[in-house]
């Protein structure tokens, strides 16, 4: 998501270069933590993939990307070329959560930390929760 998103967005507010800093150094990093911990710490049994944790988990975390997807796309097409003014989303996720696209991203971190059970997949769904739910709610607000 973090490669495909910013091509995908239209005429926007231009991000701040330092943000767009930060952003891509925490992804890398977090990415390779993520990596890390799964490849090097990480013990699974052999069957770990019928574990109904693992199968619980990437459900979980395709309908999160799905979601989030398609409230990303909700969102990209409110306003038409040229248009500006805050528009409220309708449609998908949008007609139960304000901040569908949030949602679907801390599901998708929930399902990721059931699927690896890992305590750093945890700790980063966790993150997530905090850090996009108060995004959530001052969206809402």
């Amino acid at each position: 998501r973090a490669l495909i998103f910013p091509f995908l967005i239209r005429e926007g507010k231009p991000t701040p270069f330092f943000t767009f800093v930060l952003a891509l150094l925490f992804c890398v990093y977090n990415g390779y933590l993520q990596g890390r911990s799964l490849s090097n710490y990480a013990k699974y049994p052999s069957g770990w993939l019928k574990d109904p944790h693992f199968i619980t988990g990437f459900i979980g975390w395709l309908i999160g990307m799905a979601i989030n997807i398609h409230s990303d796309h909700i969102l990209r097409n409110l306003r038409k070329p040229g248009e500006t003014g805050y528009k409220i989303p309708r449609g998908g996720m949008f007609e139960y959560v304000s901040g569908a696209n949030f949602f679907g991203e801390i599901l998708e971190w929930f399902g990721f930390a059931l699927a690896c059970c890992t305590i750093e997949s945890l700790a980063f769904a966790l993150c997530t929760l905090f850090i996009l739910g108060s995004r959530a709610k001052q969206h809402h607000q």
